[in-house]
């Protein structure tokens, strides 16, 4: 498990940064703020992500957001980057796993793009 997934699944919220406009990011902020963006950068990914996080129960079944036009090992791979990206949690219930956004992720990442006033 990569350190920002390790520190993603913690109850605080994900690491990341201040606001572009309040200082210059340190390399480790820096780093880890990339790997949410690169995770996102994948249209598939976004999707998913979307789903995940619009899902009226907070958290998703692989099987209720699958579709969306790539083949499912190729999801399941999707999954695992945003998962990697401290992106998403997940939890295996039988033979389906549940994803849900790891804790304040919205909020790390929308209070980086916003100004520090």
């Amino acid at each position: 498990m990569s350190k920002l997934a390790q520190l993603a699944a913690t109850t605080v919220a994900p690491p990341c940064c201040p606001s572009l406009t309040d200082r210059e990011l340190t390399d480790e902020e820096a780093e880890l703020t990339a790997a949410m963006f690169k995770a996102l950068g994948d249209p598939v990914r976004l999707r998913l992500f979307s789903k995940v996080a619009s899902h009226p129960d907070g958290e998703a079944c692989v099987c209720d957001i699958a579709d969306v036009g790539v083949s499912q090992p190729t999801v399941s791979h999707h999954l695992k980057k945003l998962r990697e990206a401290g992106l998403l949690l997940s939890e295996r219930r039988g033979t389906w796993v549940y994803y849900r956004l790891a804790p304040a992720v919205l909020a790390a990442l929308s209070g980086f793009l916003t100004t520090g006033d």
